[in-house]
């Protein structure tokens, strides 16, 4: 089975976070988990967020963009998502094209476009000369998503024609759909306390910090990898969320 552990965003962190000692020390623990998952084959993917002033929210209707929102901003009343598709451009602009030409297939719904961390973000590395930018095109839940209902033929059709496209010009790197909340687990960790809520999800107001994807034989191990995860990462939300398989 296919999971997406997508932590929250619990709040804005300064722009030189990643020198502080805190983060080194967190960096350091997270690399030795993702390292231990990919020995073990389970880790299959992730990408960290920028802040909100690094991301724009999209609203269509019919299919057409009425709506542009560019960050800072806050979360809303439900962030769950339906899925994300990860691409990498040359521009911001050109990242909002894609947006807009995939919200031409969702009709109805909302997009976030947010910036995604770098290794250079981070200090690992230099940055290089004109890198290209990766963008994490996060595809919002709406009540046909989480009613299960499945795309048209023509629907389909359709977005694999797109999705074709977008692989062909390089820009598409991931792509992944999510089963609805009803078959997700929330975790709130806060101080030694856990509390966990089975899905269907009325509400989540914090917006997406990052995300894993594992591939493990049951939720269980993904939740039992997610405490792990947060006790890296302190008081957080975590999702985990069942991937449609590839």
């Amino acid at each position: 089975m296919r999971f997406m552990v997508m932590h929250k965003q619990m709040e804005e962190l300064p722009e030189n976070y990643s020198s502080t000692p805190e983060f080194q020390k967190l960096f350091k623990e997270m690399g030795a988990l993702i390292g231990d998952a990919m020995k073990s084959g389970a880790f299959k993917n992730g990408a960290g967020l920028k802040g909100s002033k690094y991301r724009t929210r999209l609203t269509f209707r019919g299919g057409e963009c009425v709506a542009t929102q560019p960050g800072p901003y806050v979360g809303k009343h439900n962030e769950h998502i339906a899925g994300f598709g990860l691409i990498k451009v040359k521009t911001k602009d050109e990242a909002l094209n894609y947006a807009k030409q995939f919200g031409r297939y969702i009709k109805d719904g909302e997009l976030e476009l947010g910036l995604v961390t770098e290794p250079w973000d981070l200090g690992v590395m230099p940055k290089p000369e004109n890198p290209p930018l990766q963008f994490l095109l996060l595809n919002k839940a709406t009540p046909k998503s989480e009613a299960g209902t499945p795309p048209s033929e023509k629907e389909m059709k359709e977005m694999g024609a797109m999705m074709e496209e977008w692989k062909k010009a390089g820009v598409l790197q991931a792509a992944e759909a999510v089963y609805p909340s009803a078959q997700a687990v929330r975790l709130q960790f806060k101080g030694k306390k856990r509390t966990v809520i089975d899905g269907p999800f009325a509400e989540s107001k914090e917006l997406v910090g990052g995300f894993s994807i594992l591939e493990l034989p049951t939720r269980e191990e993904a939740i039992e990898w997610t405490n792990r995860y947060a006790a890296i990462l302190g008081d957080v939300e975590v999702d985990v969320l069942r991937l449609h398989e590839v």
